[in-house]
């Protein structure tokens, strides 16, 4: 296998023997500006950039990504929004040595956040990270002690616990005006998700250092269905819908509840309908027992009616009644034979992400823990992930939170962590 010198010199570094040695910056004055480098500039990357520079105290001197065309496109943003020419990068680690940086933008796919965030600590750098926290619960565990070995500012990049009306309905639940909540439910049946077909493989696009892209991922011929959007549906980069729409909801449903591990979790489903090359499922349930309340999970790729009249949401289901959530709006409706609350209809409350984005500069500047700070980042990528293990173990994954592993079950326990392709080492 090749390996370019950069990666070869690198691996003293992923053994935490080197970097882990650096002085973490100060923090950012109140009237500094923040400098920003993007490590992965696809889709959510450009979206991310353009919103941290509708800050004026941003700027971002750095893009970076394995894909010339992306870069281009970052560098175009830049340009237009703050009439600057950024430099632009393939080798992440040449962004991470830069001394003008103040944090990273990193918005790979999932098998390329482990690494650089854990890396970005060790340099001094504060970090807004794409959900879910990697593509293992190990992988996560390791940026959660970083994060706090290094002191740093990391913000995963959940927005909904920034949004006003989420805010609110969470506060219902917590009041206990609902009753006592024993079922949430969390569903996305998204009809603009169909197959993706059953392309060759071949070589890579002109521009595209694809042995970077796949970094720790198995070594594997291109195939355009493993790339850009596409990774999301395939196990060696990531969770698919489990984990891509799961973490997000999940992460409102548990906004509104005590904090608490799953005991047990249980999954069904698979590729009933799809018959393209992607490998995670079209189709999914999986059922998590909390000490006090019971979730549900469910997805469905190619139909759009979901539960509730809605194609996706997210809903409490107390004794006195239940509210159902998504970014249209909430809604309260009390049980029939008590009827102790009044229904209720609330409008969203727009676009979370400039709020998210706005949080975490200003945790930035204050040191303060962010919304959706990495001890909540990992809970909740661990809880998607522990769906996606019942599943591909076929079997009910009886969970010890205390020591992050599957009690009495061998093949499920291997899906906990991930096995990562010479020389990329992940430091524990």
């Amino acid at each position: 296998m090749e390996k370019s010198a950069l990666a070869a010199a690198a691996v003293p570094a992923f053994n935490g023997l080197i970097l882990s040695s650096s002085k973490a910056q100060p923090a950012v004055g109140a009237n500094d500006k923040v400098r920003v480098g993007v490590i992965g500039c696809g889709g959510m990357g450009r979206g991310n950039l353009s919103t941290f520079l509708a800050n004026p105290e941003v700027d971002c001197p750095v893009i970076c990504d394995v894909d010339d065309a992306q870069i281009a496109k970052g560098i175009d943003i830049v340009e237009k929004q703050r009439k600057q020419t950024p430099a632009g990068e393939k080798d992440f680690r040449r962004v991470l040595d830069r001394k003008d940086l103040d944090a990273v933008i990193i918005s790979t796919p999932d098998h390329w956040h482990a690494i650089p965030t854990i890396m970005a600590c060790q340099a001094g750098k504060d970090i807004y990270v794409e959900k879910p926290l990697a593509t293992s619960i190990a992988e996560g565990r390791a940026m959660l002690d970083a994060t706090n070995r290094h002191k740093r500012v990391v913000q995963m990049g959940a927005p909904r616990r920034d949004s006003v009306h989420i805010k609110e309905a969470a506060e219902i639940v917590r009041s206990g005006k609902l009753g006592k909540v024993g079922l949430i439910r969390g569903w996305a049946h998204l009809d603009w998700l169909g197959g993706v077909g059953n392309p060759p493989d071949s070589a890579p696009p002109a521009g595209v250092d694809y042995d970077m892209w796949l970094g720790p991922a198995p070594k594997r011929p291109f195939n355009p269905n493993r790339f850009h959007f596409n990774f999301r549906w395939f196990w060696d980069y990531a969770g698919g819908l489990m984990t891509d729409w799961g973490v997000h909801l999940i992460d409102v449903l548990l906004f509104g509840m005590p904090k608490e591990n799953p005991i047990s979790v249980s999954s069904v489903g698979g590729k009933y309908v799809l018959t393209d090359n992607s490998e995670t499922p079209d189709t999914q349930i999986a059922l998590y027992e909390f000490p006090s309340f019971t979730m549900v999970w469910e997805h469905k790729v190619g139909t759009g009616l979901g539960l509730n009249g809605r194609p996706w949401g997210m809903s409490w289901v107390g004794s006195e009644g239940t509210l159902i959530l998504n970014d249209a709006g909430y809604e309260i409706i009390s049980e029939p034979k008590k009827k102790s609350l009044e229904h209720v209809e609330v409008k969203g409350s727009g676009d979370p992400r400039g709020a998210h984005v706005r949080n975490f500069l200003d945790c930035m500047k204050s040191r303060a823990q962010p919304s959706t700070n990495l001890d909540i980042g990992h809970h909740v990528s661990t809880i998607a992930h522990l769906g996606n293990i019942a599943l591909r173990s076929s079997s009910k994954v009886i969970w010890d939170a205390k020591n992050e592993r599957v009690i009495d079950n061998k093949k499920a326990n291997q899906l906990v962590g991930v096995e990562y392709r010479k020389p990329w080492k992940l430091a524990m």
